[in-house]
């Protein structure tokens, strides 16, 4: 039987009982957030990206049936929300979430932003991968203002693959709104975790 992460895949066998994983919680969110450690990356002042795996949508799911203690009902709800964010081998998956601990200059910056979801991309040398917003709901309201948090997916070609997992080449992530104008090199460490995610 293969192992529904090979799947990518969450499914309700690969969860542990609620009462387990309230002995367990504080353990298992702190490997968890080392884990996560390595796939957070940083663009300019107010942005960070964490690059979404298995595990992550896992501890995820496992976290709001805790907190919430919604049965079967909300597992399927929970199931249907985040398994379109775990990697299917042939892309990358970030949250990307705008943080601004003022309310008010979070939302001036908000408000400028708009259409941000369409201007995010990942650049493998002179090759620009560009992000696809989750098709979930509109990250941009009807007045222009941005959520703070985006879903985003990366798809790449196999050669693209290939470029991304060569140490050789240059890797970029970056947003080129006309307000936030922002990029980053991926790290070696951060690329090491990523090439995970391919087939």
């Amino acid at each position: 039987m293969i192992m529904t992460k090979d799947n990518r895949i969450i499914e309700k066998k690969d969860l542990i009982p609620n009462e387990i994983y309230a002995k367990n919680r504080r353990e298992l969110r702190k490997k968890l957030l080392e884990f996560k450690k390595n796939r957070r990356v940083p663009v300019g002042p107010y942005s960070t990206f964490y690059f979404e795996s298995y595990e992550t949508m896992l501890g995820q799911v496992q976290e709001m049936l805790y907190i919430e203690k919604g049965g079967d009902q909300q597992l399927k709800d929970e199931l249907e929300a985040y398994n379109p964010l775990v990697p299917k081998g042939k892309e990358l998956v970030a949250t990307l979430m705008f943080e601004i601990d003022n309310p008010i200059l979070r939302t001036e910056f908000l408000n400028k932003i708009g259409g941000v979801e369409e201007k995010i991309y990942i650049k493998i040398g002179n090759e620009k991968i560009d992000a696809i917003p989750e098709q979930d709901l509109d990250r941009t309201s009807a007045e222009g203002k941005a959520s703070s948090v985006q879903f985003l997916h990366f798809k790449f070609s196999e050669d693209q693959i290939k470029k991304f997992k060569n140490s050789n080449n240059e890797i970029l992530l970056g947003i080129d709104h006309n307000f936030y104008n922002h990029s980053t090199k991926l790290s070696k460490n951060i690329r090491n975790y990523l090439n995970n995610d391919f087939i």
